[in-house]
């Protein structure tokens, strides 16, 4: 085939499939075509057999090679490159760095349900306390289910929590491990960033063995490891000191030393299980996984004057980098049983996970333990996070002939799940006075256990009163021992017109109650210039600024869809949809407490050049003294506090100028906490249009566009807490969710995404391209120079097209090896602006300026360029 010829057939898919935009796929994973919607699904429906192809619902099948064609290890990474209504979190502060989180349709990760083989999977222990559209997010860390036992994954994009319960607002993921008794495969993947850093290797493998007659065991495991990157700027206030403390010069990376804005270090080991015995119409089956992670990734860097002896001499003569370190263990297991008496089928099984996170700092010092007895550890155990979940399930199913063109099917069951989350405290010298440097220790005051039970029944009929045309109504009735009952429904229709062109839709209802790490989560974290932390919704000292506990969301869920199969093999699926959510829960506003560079009136410390423009009402806004009395107290100091000169208990570091008596213009307190902050509505189209093309002796042509317009939009803000500043000049900004995550969680995610693939298969040679677009997101961020100085104003990411590619090559029979890149033209993010941020740090030597080049919410990272090999062996 020349290149004239694939030019056409490219434009001609293109042409056909540009009227919408957005994403409901139907097709095989499992045979080299996707178009033909052969493959019989589990996800969305009650029925047994029922092909993508006819599903009533909007699903996309990704098949275990799809997957492995992104270049990349990590599972999460590769579904948001396949998938434009997933988006992948690329950066996260302090321990979110470890466990980065996904989100499907611009929602919370937690409104979007994991299941594995069908059953529900457990969250994380390591709850982001970030802002914005990931702030809460507890969801299950995938990195733990392994790409290598992947048969397929089925994602379904519409509601349904009145099929599987609490989370499925957005939708559901469901990872269906092999089960073959036979074969198996090694795969070796390396690769690295452009630009340096990110150094990754796997090793995977995964082998099918028949124990014995009737009985199958599939096993899967792999070793990966992830170095670190860096994409931060120089550290002025490095340079600056240097001459005073030329240690400084000695730091890792100088005058690059503030290394926090990039990848962390990550090594994991898991193995992966599902085995079975079938004897007639009966199954025993099990599944399972146990993992094992430690990460580090860097914090912000300290100074020499940080932590100094009562007498003033430096700790660390060249001041310090400490790091964040994590040691999780995380494990889950399914026993079942499952078969059909006569005409009804039925499901037991019990799972039970648990994840346990171990938070350590490394290269760093407690300052007040230090200045008070002259000795500091350099090393902390600053607590642990554990969570648990024990379901319990059974299914049922029964078909009865009432004379309509097919059996009606119902399904009903029962699900009992047992839940934990729990803080421990660390070690005291973590936790004592100001704490240990770049992450403040988890205290006994900190410290619970917290739990509930649910109980919950659903009942699911579906039937055909015409031959072409299929109703699917569900109803799930909950109840939490925390809060209560609920009931929510679901009703689904589809009408077949012709074998070419079918209409579907949905209505449904959905509950997800607070996780219990959104409840309970209790934490303050102590930076170089900064104390920030999170309270407990339900704490006596949230109470006393006005807080609350958390009620749970309740959300309505709209979709109509098309799906048109014009030939065999050319598929177009096209479906809106229209979400809105009550009383989401999210991280509220950061209440300020004291902000060094919101300087009193006439102030005139030999700093002041620093402060911004004088205004009494920002003033008050960004020092309330509750939020300071609050965090003093919550340090172990007065509840009273009447001056920011006065509290006491907050590091005099975070409060005062290195000459001890002028105001830090780089200090902020802060506090926060999980809260029902808005009500929203999220409003999008999905499109897929799959083609495959015979292109004779050139082999085969496999070309999809998939696309998301999605658009969130924040319809309400729950009232602010009475005993915090309210403003009637600027009320935006004394807001319970404050205009900076209203626009995130209204622009952070792109409006409109697209991914167009083309994979080519002829004879041993594969290659496949992928060309994915981004529309332009932002957020707001203070302006520190020009005419708008200390107002917000807009920070973006502009539009950007992305090339991925990947050549490969059968060498022998058993034997593949791939090449690749992802970013291949090593496209970055909009850097911010120097004109109205970055000078101003620059011109005030802040160590601000080094994590401020590109903006980290970036929808495809801050990284660049990524190449990588890979080598498969089967056998």
């Amino acid at each position: 085939m020349n290149s004239k010829s694939f030019v056409s057939r490219a434009a001609m898919i293109i042409a056909l499939s540009s009227p919408a935009a957005a994403l409901a796929q139907t097709g095989d994973p499992q045979a080299a075509s996707t178009t033909d919607g052969a493959a019989i699904i589990v996800t969305g429906t009650r029925l047994t057999g029922m092909r993508a192809v006819d599903s009533p619902a909007p699903i996309q099948l990704l098949s275990a090679e799809t997957l492995q064609r992104t270049g990349s290890p990590d599972l999460m990474q590769s579904l948001a490159q396949q998938l434009p209504s997933v988006q992948a979190q690329s950066f996260g502060g302090d321990l979110q760095a470890h466990n980065l989180q996904m989100k499907l349709r611009g929602l919370s990760p937690n409104h979007t349900l994991i299941l594995v083989n069908g059953k529900r999977r457990h969250g994380t222990a390591n709850v982001s306390v970030a802002g914005g559209p990931y702030g809460g997010s507890a969801a299950p860390d995938v990195s733990f289910i392994l790409p290598e036992s992947i048969e397929r994954v089925e994602v379904l994009q519409d509601g349904a929590a009145a099929q599987y319960g609490t989370d499925a607002i957005a939708g559901v993921i469901n990872f269906l491990q092999k089960k073959a008794d036979h074969g198996g495969s090694i795969n070796l993947t390396g690769g690295e960033y452009y630009d340096q850093g990110g150094k990754t290797y796997a090793i995977g493998g995964n082998i099918g063995l028949a124990p014995f007659d009737g009985a199958y065991l599939n096993i899967s495991a792999q070793k990966k490891h992830k170095g670190f990157s860096f994409r931060g700027d120089i550290n002025p206030q490095a340079i600056r000191l240097s001459s005073t403390y030329p240690e400084i010069r000695n730091l890792p990376g100088y005058p690059y030393t503030n290394r926090i804005i990039g990848d962390p270090h990550i090594d994991q080991t898991v193995v992966n299980y599902n085995a079975g015995y079938e004897f007639g119409d009966y199954e025993i089956y099990s599944f399972g996984s146990y993992g094992h992670k430690k990460a580090a990734a860097y914090e912000n860097t300290r100074p020499p004057t940080t932590v100094v002896s009562a007498s003033g001499v430096p700790y660390y003569a060249g001041g310090f980098q400490p790091q964040e370190r994590i040691d999780e263990t995380d494990y889950s297991v399914t026993g079942g049983f499952r078969g059909a008496i006569g005409d009804t089928t039925f499901d037991l099984a019990s799972t039970y996970g648990k994840d346990v996170v171990e938070v350590y700092v490394y290269h760093s010092a407690n300052a007040q333990l230090y200045a008070d007895t002259g000795f500091t550890p350099e090393t902390f155990h600053n607590g642990d996070f554990f969570n648990t979940q024990w379901s319990n399930t059974l299914d049922l199913t029964h078909a009865f002939d009432v004379g309509l063109s097919e059996p009606v099917n119902v399904a009903a069951g029962l699900e009992f799940r047992h839940e934990t989350f729990g803080i421990r405290s660390g070690d005291p010298a973590s936790y004592y006075g100001g704490g240990a440097q770049s992450f403040f220790g988890y205290s006994p005051n900190d410290a619970g256990k917290y739990k509930r039970d649910n109980f919950s029944q659903y009942l699911d009929i579906s039937l055909k009163p015409v031959e072409n045309w299929l109703v699917d109504g569900a109803v799930r009735h909950e109840h939490y021992s925390d809060f209560g009952d609920t009931t929510v429904f679901k009703l689904t229709t589809r009408y077949d017109f012709s074998d070419a062109f079918a209409l579907r839709g949905t209505v449904s209802t959905g509950f997800r109650a607070p996780t219990l790490a959104e409840g309970g989560y209790s934490g303050l974290n102590v930076g170089p210039g900064f104390v920030g932390g999170v309270l407990p919704p339900a704490s006596a000292a949230a109470g006393a600024l006005g807080f609350g506990g958390l009620k749970p969301e309740k959300s309505t869920n709209f979709s109509l869809g098309t799906v048109f199969n014009p030939a065999r093999n050319f598929t177009l699926t096209l479906d809106a949809y229209q979400i809105t959510i009550r009383n989401r829960i999210m991280t509220s506003t950061a209440f300020s407490g004291f902000t060094g560079n919101r300087c009193p009136s006439g102030y005139a410390g030999g700093n002041a050049a620093a402060c911004l423009p004088f205004d009494a009402d920002q003033y008050a806004i960004y020092n309330q003294l509750a939020v300071l009395s609050a965090v003093n107290a919550a340090l172990g100091g007065s509840s009273t506090v009447t001056d920011w000169r006065t509290a006491d208990a907050i590091p005099a570091y975070v409060l005062f100028a290195d000459n001890g008596v002028d105001r830090n213009t780089e200090g902020g307190v802060s506090v926060q906490s999980f809260v029902n902050g808005v009500k929203m509505r999220t409003r999008g189209v999905d499109l897929v249009a799959s083609y495959l093309g015979d292109l004779g002796e050139m082999g085969k042509l496999d070309l999809t566009l998939t696309a998301n317009y999605n658009e969130n939009k924040v319809l309400g803000i729950n009232p602010l807490p009475s005993a915090l500043y309210s403003s009637t000049i600027n009320p935006e900004l004394t807001r319970l969710i404050d205009a900076t995550s209203e626009v995130e969680l209204e622009h952070s995610t792109p409006r409109f995404r697209a991914t167009f693939n083309a994979f080519w298969t002829w004879g041993k040679f594969t290659a496949n391209l992928r060309e994915s677009y981004y529309s332009e997101v932002y957020t707001l961020e203070t302006a520190r120079s020009g005419p708008d100085a200390g107002d917000l104003i807009k920070v973006p990411v502009k539009e950007a097209f992305i090339t991925d590619l990947e050549l490969g090559y059968q060498i022998a029979k058993p034997i593949k090896i791939s090449i690749g890149a992802n970013n291949l033209f090593n496209k970055y993010p909009t850097q911010r602006s120097r004109e109205f941020i970055r000078n101003a740090e620059l011109a005030n030597n802040e160590r601000g300026y080094s994590t401020s080049k590109y903006p980290t919410f970036s929808p495809y990272g801050i990284n660049g360029g990524y190449y990588y090999a890979r080598v498969n062996v089967t056998f």
